[in-house]
């Protein structure tokens, strides 16, 4: 406990460090605030009836921090962003022109960052249409329209806009990734509810404080395999030809390459979510097909048939997602102009096929391990869990809120060290997430 204090004294004592956590707490508050006033010309009092905590709004309302469900200036968060992110990245691989803008550094970096903001306010536009004719029925509506929707769509657009402004802030100004920290932001709030309907659950029902006790230490188990499997790297030995410019000698030395387990992070698990929704939507339409009963049960989460399925979509998108992602054969480029080779292996195409191996290699256990991540909710709703509580124990919820606050303690750590004070634990470091790259050449946020 004293180390504890200390560590806190010492943080406090940086006045880099001790600004920068308050400019992120108080943009994080500001982003909270935000997210509970309500779009003009709404009515508040029947929002209560809404339901936004099921299927794919469900998944948008968690990442929204509950804005989505109650009609909020920020319903539609950071995720027209991060898809502007995504398209853009795979633009990237696709079209020479955004590839040629990925290789010139710093202004090619600023161009694709304006051509992400620019996709992002089109995708906001049009999610903020089908939010409003969807969410938004006309008993709750004091406006009519089209009035109503033209003025929401240029709201729910700022709103968003301000939310990725919020981000860059953070970023820039604050401690971690912005727009990473607003996404945890948004899910670490639906916790305490959570802990608190679970723990009523089983004082008051069945079960026990007994049984609440097993569950958080079956949850600190979770995490636990969350955090070895998000950390997991496979470090490939790089040697460096020695070179001596003038009286000084440069390179000369090994070191290594962190390949993740896991590189793809959430981004499968979204994707098989997303196409899991399906047979839902499907039935809806052949309600007396003779099928329909196989749709149904491939549409409940605490299905056989449900999980297997999801699992096997997981495992297939993190080798989609890690092969647009990853590079080897850049890798291996880079290596080969920077005068570096791996011991053994000839520089040049045959370093990038021996790349190319080992992440295939690492990329079957990653995959397994996330899709057991991600199967987990269910198995939790299956023994009577709460659901809200259950999103907890895996999935998309538990992985961000691993990769942000480890990434968000690095860098904590990182500053502490700078300064030659002790980091944040007794003996070893925190290790930061290794991110990928995003389309402009900057950290991607987690999802």
């Amino acid at each position: 406990m004293k180390k504890f204090f200390t560590t806190l004294s010492n943080i406090w004592k940086i006045d880099d460090l001790r600004v920068r956590i308050l400019n992120t707490l108080l943009f994080l508050f500001i982003y909270r605030v935000g997210s509970y006033v309500v779009l003009p010309g709404v009515n508040a009092n029947l929002l209560s009836h809404q339901q936004g905590n099921e299927g794919i709004t469900g998944l948008l309302n968690m990442f929204a921090g509950g804005s989505f469900s109650r009609a909020s200036i920020f319903a539609l968060g950071v995720m027209p962003y991060i898809s502007a992110s995504i398209v853009v990245q795979l633009l990237g691989i696709a079209v020479p022109y955004f590839a040629k803008l990925q290789k010139e550094g710093e202004s090619g970096r600023n161009k694709i960052n304006q051509w992400t903001r620019y996709l992002t306010i089109g995708i906001t536009a049009l999610q903020a249409i089908g939010y409003l004719k969807s969410q938004i029925s006309p008993d709750q509506m004091l406006l009519v329209n089209p009035y109503f929707t033209i003025l929401n769509m240029f709201v729910l657009t700022s709103g968003t806009m301000f939310v990725m402004w919020l981000g860059e802030k953070i970023t820039d100004k604050g401690i971690g990734n912005g727009i990473s920290l607003i996404i945890m932001v948004g899910i670490i709030s639906a916790l305490p509810g959570a802990f608190l309907t679970e723990f009523q659950s089983r004082t008051i029902g069945a079960g026990g404080l007994v049984t609440f006790i097993v569950e958080i230490l079956a949850l600190i188990g979770v995490v636990m395999f969350t955090i070895l499997i998000v950390q997991g790297t496979r470090k490939v030995a790089v040697q460096y030809a020695k070179r001596i410019v003038g009286n000084k000698q440069y390179g000369g030395v090994r070191q290594y390459i962190p390949l993740k387990v896991t590189a793809a992070g959430v981004m499968p698990i979204i994707f098989a979510q997303a196409l899991m929704f399906i047979p839902a939507t499907v039935a809806q339409f052949f309600p007396n097909a003779a099928s329909n009963s196989i749709l149904m049960s491939l549409s409940d989460y605490t299905s056989w048939g449900h999980n297997i399925l999801f699992a096997v979509l997981i495992i297939a998108f993190t080798f989609f997602y890690t092969a647009i992602t990853v590079n080897p054969n850049q890798m291996a480029e880079d290596m080969k102009k920077n005068g570096g080779f791996v011991p053994g292996i000839k520089p040049g195409r045959a370093t990038g096929a021996f790349l190319d191996g080992v992440i295939s290699r690492i990329t079957l256990p990653g995959a397994i391990a996330l899709a057991i991540v991600a199967i987990i909710p269910a198995f939790a709703s299956m023994i009577h869990i709460s659901s809200s509580f259950a999103r907890f124990f895996g999935g998309t919820s538990l992985i961000i809120l691993v990769q942000v606050v480890l990434d968000t303690l690095q860098q904590i750590e990182s500053h502490l060290l700078m300064r030659h004070y002790d980091g944040l634990m007794k003996s070893g470091r925190v290790k930061g997430r290794t991110a990928i790259p995003s389309a402009g050449g900057t950290s991607q946020p987690v999802i």
